[in-house]
């Protein structure tokens, strides 16, 4: 495997003052030629600098995918560091059996789905309700996967919302909870807590408080409380009834859990019909990801081109740029996804990574970004390749017009990273200015775009329930093949705990209880001096003492 690293540092090195341009020069069809379908999506790589020598080695970088992918979907242990499975796959699926430990678990799958089922329609239908009647409005309290996924994919789906209303708390500052709670009924608002432990400080924090605002109007308000949790001895001295507790296994992870139980918000929303429609567009992508050649395959072909820009290349931020406003939140969504899956910096057996881990993954909506960002990405030193998303249909029919101007943009931005713009014609556009001498070259240099920018592009149909699905699983399998060609855990988050830990030492100096604050105090008492100081500074802008 370190040839094959060598082999395609070599062959970038060699390679890499030749223009993207000069490969559709060589061959006119590399437009299509570079292409990858799957069930109405079309994935285009042409716009990036891989060749066929490339494409031979990448393919062969991944020649050991097939058996981890399969080891994945038949329930092995391959979290390896928390002893777990990884199954998120068998929360869209129908047939089995699936085995862990020993034993099916597709059954407990399919029960969980049709108990939110039930629950979805009965607080729909208003035969679940709360004091003051039919549920208006659904408050999910949730952090990380458990409330990036619903929230992403609620505003996504808004055209298919016909339930009550969604609202997502996540942040602990107290500002979230005042301005998600600002204009709601209390004895109209049910309130799912998802936290698998019920634990989690700044999801409970929350709860707490929405659950104190609500018992200023009714009686008992932990009747209007779901959770969607693993611990019910915790739920139950929260209040919550047991028949509002939904579930989920240890072997899904936060970010790959929108699904199962933690999408009941989702469906709650949408309803179950258009829910298993988004099931179904999971279960498709995973269809697709089984059987499909390494070459013809979406996410392995999305995974190497990531895998040849961060790796190869070194570029160390990757652009999501959806041309659709109702995905403004999938750049946020994949950013933890990719982030926190392979932001590591051991292989799995405990070895330094030998290269660079995932890349940064930042991204807004088009058109938005063109009036904002695009600027550093057409003219700034840094190179950041780009993945351009857009749908062939919009969801407003009546304003298809609008839907044929966000193409155009998307279209003519890759086209324009891809081509550029060089002196000669910066000259001949000042000239048209009537500018000419020194300020025309000054003028000129303003104007130039170096291009041979790459990017990526996928087309979808439509933004549908189905297509959602689709969507969601093509990245998360984009994720595991990357992570698996690195060799490392895309499954596990242990960066997540250091900071976590360090806050319950910070507060109790916040409180005062920690013996002062100076600069001097050394690395112990709960934080470096540097974090003592900043204590010591805070509690003194609130009043609190020196």
């Amino acid at each position: 495997m370190t040839e094959l690293w060598q082999r395609l540092a070599a062959h970038r090195a060699a390679t890499e003052a030749r223009p993207i341009t000069a490969l559709f020069d060589a061959d006119p069809q590399r437009g299509r030629r570079c292409a990858v379908a799957a069930d109405g999506l079309w994935f285009d790589w042409s716009k990036t600098a891989i060749d066929a020598p490339a494409l031979g080695l990448l393919l062969a970088l991944a020649s050991g995918v097939a058996a981890r992918r399969e080891a994945m979907f038949s329930g092995a242990q391959i979290n390896e560091t928390e002893g777990r499975a990884a199954l998120h796959v068998a929360l869209r699926a129908l047939d089995g059996p699936i085995m862990v430990d020993g034993r099916d678990v597709l059954a407990g799958v399919h029960a969980a789905l049709e108990r939110m089922r039930g629950f979805a329609r009965a607080v729909r239908a208003g035969r679940i309700a709360g004091q003051g009647g039919r549920y208006t409005d659904v408050v999910n309290i949730g952090i990380g996967g458990s409330d990036l996924g619903p929230a992403m994919a609620a505003l996504a789906l808004a055209p298919w919302a016909d339930g009550p209303r969604l609202h997502f708390l996540s942040n602990v500052d107290g500002a979230d909870a005042t301005d998600t709670l600002r204009g709601l009924d209390p004895k109209t608002t049910l309130v799912i807590v998802a936290s698998k432990t019920f634990t989690t400080v700044e999801t409970m924090t929350n709860a707490d408080t929405v659950r104190r605002w609500m018992a200023a109007s009714v009686a008992r308000p932990e009747r209007q409380f779901a959770a969607v949790s693993t611990a019910p001895a915790r739920t139950a001295d929260f209040g919550i009834d047991p028949q509002a507790v939904f579930g989920f296994e240890d072997w899904v992870g936060g970010r790959f859990s929108v699904w199962g139980p933690v999408g009941l918000s989702l469906m709650l929303g949408i309803g179950p019909e258009r829910f298993d429609e988004f099931l179904a567009g999971g279960r498709a992508m995973d269809a697709h990801f089984r059987a499909a050649p390494l070459a013809e395959n979406l996410a392995v072909m999305l995974a190497l081109v990531g895998i040849w820009h961060h790796q190869i290349c070194g570029y160390p931020t990757r652009a999501v740029l959806p041309y659709a406003q109702r995905l403004r939140r999938l750049p946020a969504y994949l950013q933890q996804l990719e982030m926190e899956s392979n932001g590591k910096g051991v292989t799995m057996d405990g070895q330094a990574l030998a290269r660079p881990s995932g890349p940064i993954v930042w991204g807004e909506p088009g058109t938005n970004g063109q009036h904002a960002f695009f600027q550093l990405l057409h003219q700034g030193s840094a190179v950041v390749p780009c993945e351009f998303i857009v749908a062939a249909r919009g969801e407003e029919p009546a304003l298809d017009h609008h839907q044929r101007l966000l193409i155009a943009n998307c279209l003519a931005q890759s086209g324009a990273l891809l081509r550029g713009r060089d002196l000669p014609e910066a000259r001949a556009i000042v000239a048209a200015m009537g500018l000419s001498g020194p300020e025309a070259e000054r003028q000129a240099a303003h104007r130039v775009f170096p291009g041979n920018r790459p990017s990526t592009t996928l087309l979808i149909p439509a933004l549908t329930p189905f297509t959602l699905g689709q969507l969601i699983a093509l990245y998360e399998h984009r994720v595991f093949v990357e992570g698996a060609i690195l060799g490392i855990n895309s499954f596990d988050q242990w960066g997540v705990e250091l900071g976590k830990e360090l806050a319950g030492e910070v507060l109790p100096l916040l409180e005062g209880e920690g013996g002062g604050g100076g600069e001097g105090q050394g690395q112990g008492g709960g934080g470096d001096p540097s974090t003592r100081a900043l204590v010591a500074e805070l509690r003194r802008m609130r009043g609190e003492g020196a």
